[in-house]
């Protein structure tokens, strides 16, 4: 039977693989903090998001406990996607520079999201195991974007994520590749893969990551596509 993203999505949503990320995703979304105390969270596996015939596919590590795990879309509702929206929106790849909720409008233009790991992990740190569970979801993802010619990996734990998928599905692949920010490798038939420190706080308050930088990487993935 033909994949599809809506069988994807399902199968996300109702994955139990990893007991101990579900009981911990659970557990947040019961327990709740104070500034969302009056909010339902998602509390599920979050699905990948955006334009399923982006040529421009960027891969992350996981929903953030009180991001996506509350919210149910990926970056969604978390200083890492406040940073990341807004970096798309002035690349023309998002619709808005805010990403609130599942419901606010916003649309991804030629650009596709997704995290390794599907579950927010206890202190951002899923085991390898766990990630190796999830990886089943990337590659579907990977199968069913056929456009795509650029993909930018935010930190080095999605870049080591990505190449084991990749690695599984082009078995003459690299197994590794040097990671930091502003990187590009070239991966055959038009595709390049690009490399990226996560836009969370501890990289953009210190600086490390900084609005300039991260712009002027996506205006080189805009040109790699034609888009400059």
């Amino acid at each position: 039977m033909r994949d599809t993203f809506a069988a994807l999505e399902r199968d996300v949503v109702a994955c139990e693989r990893c007991p101990r990320l579900r009981a911990w995703c659970q557990g947040v979304a019961k327990e709740r903090v104070k500034r969302f105390r009056e909010e339902t969270y998602w509390g599920r596996p979050v699905p990948g998001f955006g334009d399923k015939d982006a040529s421009l596919w960027i891969v992350g590590l996981a929903p953030a406990a009180h991001g996506g795990n509350r919210t149910g879309r990926v970056f969604t509702g978390d200083r890492s996607g406040d940073f990341l929206f807004a970096a798309l929106h002035r690349a023309h790849f998002a619709s808005s520079p805010l990403s609130t909720r599942r419901d606010d409008g916003l649309r991804l233009s030629d650009c596709y999201i997704s995290p390794i790991v599907r579950c927010a992990p206890p202190d951002n740190k899923p085991s390898r195991e766990e990630t190796a569970l999830c990886r089943d979801y990337l590659g579907r993802e990977w199968e069913l974007l056929p456009n795509l010619r650029a993909i930018l990996v935010l930190g080095h734990l999605a870049l080591s994520g990505f190449l084991a998928m990749y690695k599984e599905r082009h078995p003459k692949g690299p197994r590794r590749l040097p990671f930091g920010h502003g990187l590009r490798h070239d991966l055959g038939d038009g595709v390049s893969l690009f490399t990226s420190y996560h836009p969370s706080q501890q990289n953009t308050f210190t600086g490390r990551l900084t609005k300039e930088s991260f712009d002027r990487l996506l205006r080189e993935v805009r040109a790699h596509l034609g888009r400059a």
